[in-house]
């Protein structure tokens, strides 16, 4: 019986990330840091030893200026009808002229309308639940390998770190009644240093309680994670309880009463 010789191309979705770096003029190191990966990981890639993990893919088309976003956001899983219209402001008129630069027609009284044209990215919104201190959060501290449900848009200013940006859900009132149960809110991965983000909230995360949501306030030499509801107790960052920041919240969104 004769064999089929194996096929020596390379696979579409390989030739696709090699052609969009190339339009973007980097080299394999800058489109990786775009991306937050390393160059090497960006070699296979292109070579097709590698197919990117869902989250570099979202990252692929946010790069994208064209309707080619949609092949790197399909990769991932998402379609078109799964984007998720969360700014009130933005959902009338909208037009996909290019996929990350959306026109969009305001409303506003009178005959006369202002034309703003407003950047937006897609964010990965995580199958991962952040919990009140007290309540079992998802035991997950890398936001990068969690499973993606879903995707959402936003305004590219709102995410000053998109490759590291992404959205999920909260459990619980202890942030009350600003972030209150069953909110998604958008975290930026890259910001985990303790020293620049006192008075911030973050996503911490302790092997036996996962993930949680509070505000980080640094006292002397010490940390501690402060709810917003004063029905919640803190607690404090030592090495009895060795908590890990995973992440800082950068906003919130949540469905009218």
């Amino acid at each position: 019986m004769l064999r089929k010789p194996p096929s020596s191309g390379k696979p579409s979705w390989a030739k696709a990330i090699r052609s969009l770096r190339e339009s973007l003029k980097l080299n394999q190191a800058e489109f990786g840091s775009r991306l937050g990966f390393s160059a090497m990981a960006v070699s296979r890639w292109e070579r097709g030893a590698q197919e990117p993990p869902s989250h570099a893919y979202i990252g692929l088309g946010n790069l994208a200026h064209d309707s080619s976003c949609w092949y790197f956001w399909e990769r991932a899983g998402l379609r078109s009808e799964h984007v998720m219209r969360v700014l009130p402001t933005l959902e009338r008129n909208t037009r996909f002229s290019k996929l990350q630069n959306f026109e969009i027609v305001s409303a506003g009284v009178g005959p006369k309308r202002q034309k703003d044209k407003v950047q937006l990215v897609a964010l990965p919104v995580l199958k991962v639940v952040a919990a009140s201190p007290g309540e079992k959060g998802d035991d997950l501290h890398l936001l990068s390998e969690a499973p993606i449900e879903n995707m959402l848009a936003a305004p590219k200013d709102w995410c000053p770190n998109p490759a590291y940006t992404s959205c999920l859900r909260v459990r619980g009132n202890s942030m009350a009644p600003m972030i209150q149960d069953g909110f998604v809110v958008a975290v930026d991965s890259s910001q985990i240093d303790m020293n620049s983000l006192d008075g911030k909230i973050v996503i911490a995360w302790h092997k036996d309680m996962g993930l949680t949501i509070s505000r980080l306030r640094l006292y002397d030499h010490t940390a501690v994670l402060v709810p917003e509801n004063s029905e919640y107790g803190a607690v404090a960052i030592s090495a009895k309880q060795p908590w890990k920041i995973v992440a800082s919240v950068l906003w919130w969104v949540g469905k009218a009463p």
